[in-house]
């Protein structure tokens, strides 16, 4: 890990059916008011996971600014977004529920209860004994909350923005290098196996389950890493043979969790270390347009892809241009910095003024 640096968790990618409607809810409900970029345009670099053809998509990158990652919501513009055709549950293959921060379980039971935001049963302990939340939103995704200590700056809104997942493995032991060695999730909270009353709630969480929540001993670093925050992962595993994958006959960017998106710096250095762990990039920005940035209009740089051992897609951005004051249209180039170096709050804070109500 010492040739490249991991940053955070710069967003979770949330296939919709319709971008204005989920947005709306995020902004609501999780606070998701600040737009990185916003655009529409063809997804051609993705053809791996969209059949093989290019794919017409709207797409915002938006953050809570108290803390944690962003959403990258997408909608498939140029073909009607496919379901899942069966609920997607504990166990299945792939992203299972988004992580969510926030300070306290109590006060925020109470905040959604006064916008009308409706959680699954009542707050129960992890393995662990920590107390969290489930809820589902109305596209069906599973969200738990989950109380964190660290905070970028306090706007009173009852969430933060995205702490990590759970992610259904096959075999938790073939995925932990990747999630453990690559992304750096070293540190082994709890490993338990049974079945667990704070499941029971959710959908197929009546099974018994391995659960292995990860944490990283190394903090985060590089430029966003105060924001971002901390996070952490939880793989589950059924132990059973014939688990649905989530993206079974379906494309990436059809409704659901498509990925979970990592900012880091030293893209050619991840790429070597990630082949050689066995995880080669099935996309790569840098070498299929030589090097040249990957121009979202209000933000360029290169992405990556690579697969745990089910399939579930990790992305890799390394962000090279970004709005900090769109409406005067200025730009910060991120490779004129160091990159184990974490921006000044300040200049983090006038993401704020992109704000959408």
């Amino acid at each position: 890990m010492e040739n490249y640096i991991i940053c955070g968790i710069q967003q979770m990618g949330v296939g919709v059916k319709d971008v204005k409607t989920a947005w709306a809810w995020y902004r609501k409900s999780f606070g998701m008011d600040c737009p990185i970029f916003e655009e529409t345009a063809e997804a051609k670099l993705m053809l791996p996971y969209t059949g093989g053809e290019p794919r017409l998509r709207h797409a915002v990158l938006a953050y809570n600014l108290q803390s944690g990652g962003g959403f990258e919501i997408w909608q498939h513009k140029s073909r009607t977004p496919v379901e899942v055709a069966q609920e997607i549950k504990a166990g299945n293959l792939g992203i299972f529920a988004c992580k969510i921060k926030i300070r306290s379980v109590k006060n925020t039971l109470i905040a959604f209860e006064k916008v009308k935001i409706e959680v699954l049963g009542e707050p129960l302990p992890n393995p662990s004994g920590k107390l969290s939340i489930f809820l589902k939103d109305p596209f069906g995704n599973i969200f738990q909350m989950v109380e964190a200590d660290d905070w970028f700056i306090n706007e009173k809104k009852p969430t933060g923005g995205v702490y990590g997942a759970i992610i259904g493995v096959s075999d938790i032991d073939k995925a932990r290098p990747l999630y453990s060695d690559i992304l750096g999730y070293d540190e082994v909270v709890y490993d338990k196996t049974g079945t667990f009353d704070d499941f029971k709630i959710l959908p197929g969480g009546e099974k018994q389950f391995r659960r292995v929540l990860l944490r990283r001993s190394k903090p985060f670093e590089g430029p966003f890493s105060r924001l971002m925050g901390k996070s952490e992962i939880e793989l589950i595993s059924s132990g059973q043979k014939n688990e649905r994958k989530n993206y079974e006959g379906r494309f990436w960017g059809d409704p659901g969790f498509i990925h979970l998106c990592y900012d880091i710096r030293e893209m050619d250095n991840l790429r070597e270390a990630c082949l050689k762990m066995g995880f080669p990039f099935t996309v790569d920005t840098k070498k299929s347009r030589d090097g040249n940035s990957f121009d979202m209009g209000e933000a360029a740089g290169h992405f990556s892809y690579i697969e745990d051992p089910d399939g579930t897609l990790i992305e890799f951005v390394e962000t090279h241009k970004v709005a900090i004051l769109k409406k005067l249209g200025l730009y910060l180039d991120l490779r004129k910095r160091d990159p184990h170096k974490a921006l000044p709050k300040w200049m983090l804070r006038t993401l704020s003024f992109s704000r959408v109500k």
